[in-house]
This record gives C-alpha cells, structure tokens and sequence, in this order.
C-alpha cells in the first residue's frame, strides 16, 4: 500500500500540478521524498515561504491551472500566508500544504505548534487537516476540486506521523466538467446598446483571451476601450479604440471617454475603485456570479464566458465612432507623455527608463509590475503590444511579489519575464534571486532606485501630512545580484541609457538592472480634484519647514 504522503503527491499530479514550491523542514520530510520518487512533479526549493506561495500564485494567473506550495510546521507555514492571499484576492487556484507536528502531541503547546487550520481559514476556500489516514486521499481531491472550481487556495495540514502512515487509494475522478452558461434575455442588452450614442467597452483580468471578440465588438459599435490594471495587454496600446487604464494609475483619455459615454459594457472586471466611473447605464458581464453588480448596479447582468455573451449578442454596427471622436484627446496625452519621456535630467526620470524598456519589449514577452510607483510606471510608459501579458499583485497590492512572481511565471511559461520592481519591494524579497539563478530561470528584473517609498510618500502628502518614515537606505543591488551568481548592471548617468539597457536586454540568463532614479518624482493621477490639491499642497510646505528623517 502507498502511504498517505504518495497519495497526496500522486493527487496533485492527477490534477496538474507540475511543480511545488518550498522549503523542507522535518514535519514535511515524508512528502518531500515521496516528491523525490515521483518523476511527474518537480520540487522548486524557494529561500522564503513567502516567495513560494506568490511564485505559485503568479504560475496560475498565467496558466489558469492548479499550483502548489507547502510550508512545514508552524513559521514556515505561517510565511505562506501573504501569496496565499495574493491567490485568494485574484481568484487563482493554489494548494497549500501545511507541515504538522504529531497528532499525540496536538495541544500540548508543544514545538512550532500553530493552530494552521484556524489560522488559514480566512486565505482558504478549502481548509482541512488529516487525521484519518484512510480519509486523506478524499480531502486532498476535495481541495484541489473546490480551489479549482471556486477559485482559491485549497488547504491541507498534514501531521507528520499520519504522512508516514499507509493508506487506501479510491477511484476517483479527476476531470472537471466545464460550466456553461446561457445569457437569458441577451435582447434587452442589444436594445441597450443600439439605442446607446457613445458606448464605452470596460475590459479586465477575465477578458484576456478573448482579445479577437473584444476587439471586432468594439469596432462594430465604435466603443472606446478602456482597462482595469488586469485588462492591461488585452489589446495593444497603439490600437485607436484604447484609452489606456482608469484610476489613479490611467490616462485622461480614459477619464474623458467614461464621463461622456452613455453606457459602459463591463467584460471580465470588478473594477473596485467606482469613484472614477460614471453613473450611466450599464450592462456586466462575468463567469463568477459573485461578481455581478458588485461595483455598482448592473441594468443587465449575464452570467456567462465573454466570448459566449460576444457570439450570442447581435447588434447594428454604428456608422459613427465614439472612439474616433477621442483621437484629438489620446494625440493630446500621447504628446503630454512625449514631453515626460524626453526629459534627460540627471537623476533619471522613471518615464524615461521606462519607455525605454517598452522600446526594447518584443510581441509576445511577459511582463511583471511591482507594487507601489512602478505600478504607474508599468500600466503608463510601457506599451502593451500584440500579444504582451502583463501581471501584477493587482488586488492585494503586496510588496515584493515582482521576483518570486518572475519565478513562476517564467516556470510556468519556458519564457523570458521582465520585472519592473521598486527598491522597497526589491530589498523585501531580493533572496529569491538566488532560486532564479538555482534553477538557471530567465528573470530579468529593473530596479527603479531611488531611494523611498514614493507611493507611500505621496498617500502621504495628498493626506496633507509631511514625508516621514519613507527614505531608504539601498545597497548596490547590481553588486546583491553579482554576489548571488546574477549578471548585475548599474545605470547611473542618462547618457549610459542606451547602452546600459542594450547590455540588460542581450544579457543571459537572471540579470538586475540597478536604474538611479528621480527620488522627489510625484506621479500624478490623470484628473486631481481640489481638495486633493490643497492637502498637497499643505503637506509640501510642511516638509519645507521640517527637516526629512535620515
């Protein structure tokens, strides 16, 4: 008989799983072997829990299959607990395995003993631990059924003695059947959309293979396009139907195209921020039912795959173009960014490294953005072209998850990834440059160094506070990736630009590009209201009047 420890492996294998990431420790030295002997998944060792449950996280946004992670008993499992909800914020699914001391000593306030399925009750649409060896297969497949179906991170905790223990293995069936849905009363939204003048196409995460539909629908409608941060890539940048994203991170074509539509067609998003959206009619469409009218009240809602909405949907194709009327205002940004991106100061400005990363970026290459600035930096400066696939920690906004995320989405694809990470995030998780160079990854990463917090100096200011508590102490991160066995290159002078970025993208292998960046560079929101002015404004002078924090 297989113990339960073989069984576990040998489900996660029957679901896909091709690889899992994680540090071993004694309470998971029963699953770790059983890995060893099972030549259908790979063991990634990681050299932080955290940056394995993110690696594993980011594996299933590009995917959309079953990955894992596993964290032995007590901290390393604790350390999981920020990429698991990375997972359960973007709906991805990911299974956990928990390490656990003995069963006999459960209570006892014994070694490393943490309550794990308490404390992952939260993080987890599945939470079990085993204490029936001849019941573990079950829960298992159960975990890896609900976190596939429902789109989260399924959880098992696994004492160590019951891992040893053999076990019964039952037929069980590993297909999931596809779910189909039918958009009843798809009329209503067709009369909806002909009556409209100036329909407007907003797309997210659920809209990205679907860029074909997406794009002739606009076209026969003449809808503008526009993007939640997840929808970046969907369609090409220089297309004339997109405005770029909305919110504090977009474009001002797209805050003029929203106000004056009269209906928005929500695809594939759960854009949280409805203080940039207009109160207009609207019609949403999304495969998870929970989604529908959570950003506001839908006139029509349909549960269903874009594409089915898409091909059911008949429409009159519109003679005149909303999105042709807003060419005058996309020229008008593109040369406000024209002007930002030609500005060779000394610091380096961020648009400038930037849009010199977008000039090098090729069709199909994937793209990671960290969390803090360089988020605007991405979704502004770097041009989605045909193909690109963008991704970022877009719901639960952690820091740090642009190079363990690099991890596995190259892992996941075979392809080069392009990291764009700030220095604050970089210094959080910069140890897992050394599982990319274990594993011989193509991780390239950019450095935007410029020695602060910036987003955090910014909620600071626009609250009307000073700068305080957000300067940075940086080391020479080419010199942290030459020590880890990384090509690493420091840019410092913005007549080396080219020839440095020209050096970065030839380079073989994991590469760190350390960029010296504008540390006081504030980066603006497409449309700033007064009140948000004024505290700037106040927070300015009180940082003229008080000195900086070292």
């Amino acid at each position: 008989m297989a113990t339960v420890a073989d069984i576990i492996v040998k489900t996660l294998v029957n679901f896909g799983v091709k690889r899992i990431y994680a540090i071993p420790g004694d309470s998971l030295n029963p699953i770790v072997d059983s890995i060893r002997r099972n030549h259908d998944i790979d063991y990634i060792q990681v050299r932080h829990e955290e940056g394995g449950a993110l690696s594993a996280s980011f594996e299933s946004k590009y995917s959309g299959r079953l990955s894992a992670c596993m964290g032995t008993s007590g901290p390393g499992s604790v350390h999981l607990l920020n990429g698991l909800y990375d997972a359960k914020m973007q709906h991805v699914p990911v299974i956990a395995l928990t390490g656990q001391i003995e069963t006999d000593l459960l209570g006892h306030e014994y070694f490393q003993e943490v309550d794990l399925v308490k404390l992952f009750d939260d993080v987890s649409v599945f939470n079990a631990r085993i204490v029936n060896p001849d019941n573990a297969q079950f829960l298992v497949w159960k975990a890896c059924r609900e976190a596939i179906i429902r789109g989260g991170v399924g959880h098992i905790d696994m004492p160590v003695d019951i891992l040893k223990k053999e076990c019964r293995e039952e037929e069980l069936s590993y297909y999931i059947n596809p779910v189909s849905y039918s958009p009843d009363g798809i009329e209503e939204a067709e009369k909806l959309i002909n009556s409209s003048n100036r329909p407007l196409i907003f797309i997210g995460g659920g809209s990205r293979q679907y860029s074909d539909e997406i794009n002739k629908f606009a076209e026969k409608i003449g809808a503008p396009i526009v993007y939640s941060l997840n929808g970046k890539g969907t369609l090409p940048d220089n297309d004339e139907k997109v405005m770029g994203g909305i919110g504090l991170l977009g474009t001002k074509p797209s805050v003029k195209a929203i106000n004056n539509s009269d209906l928005i067609i929500f695809l594939g998003t759960v854009f949280p921020y409805t203080a940039f959206l207009k109160k207009v009619k609207n019609i949403q469409v999304n495969n998870r039912i929970e989604d529908l009218n959570r950003i506001m009240k839908a006139d029509y809602s349909y549960l269903c795959d874009i594409k089915y909405f898409l091909d059911k949907i008949n429409v009159q194709a519109k003679e005149d173009k909303y999105y042709s009327k807003m060419k005058d205002e996309r020229d008008k940004w593109s040369r406000e960014m024209q002007k930002k991106v030609s500005d060779m100061r000394k610091p380096l400005r961020a648009e400038v490294v930037a849009d010199a990363i977008s000039r090098r970026l090729k069709d199909d290459d994937i793209i990671i953005g960290d969390t803090g600035n360089v988020t605007l930096w991405v979704n502004r400066f770097i041009e989605a072209k045909h193909n690109n696939k963008f991704f970022f920690s877009s719901w639960l906004g952690t820091m740090g998850a642009g190079i363990p995320g690099s991890i596995g989405l190259a892992l996941a694809s075979g392809k080069t990834v392009y990291g764009i990470i700030g220095d604050g995030s970089f210094a959080m998780t910069s140890m897992e440059i050394i599982t990319a160079m274990k594993y011989k990854l193509p991780v390239k990463l950019v450095v935007f160094d410029n020695n602060i917090l910036g987003m955090i100096k910014l909620e600071e200011e626009v609250m009307g506070y000073p700068e305080y508590g957000v300067a940075l102490y940086n080391p020479d991160f080419s010199k942290l990736a030459e020590a880890s066995g990384a090509t690493g290159i420091r840019l410092e002078n913005p007549e080396d630009l080219e020839s440095k970025m020209d050096e970065f993208f030839v380079s073989k292998g994991p590469t760190v590009l350390d960029v010296i960046t504008e540390t006081d560079e504030t980066p603006m929101p497409p449309k700033l209201e007064f009140n948000v002015a004024a505290k700037y404004i106040t927070s300015i002078l009180r940082e003229r009047l008080k000195p900086k924090d070292d």
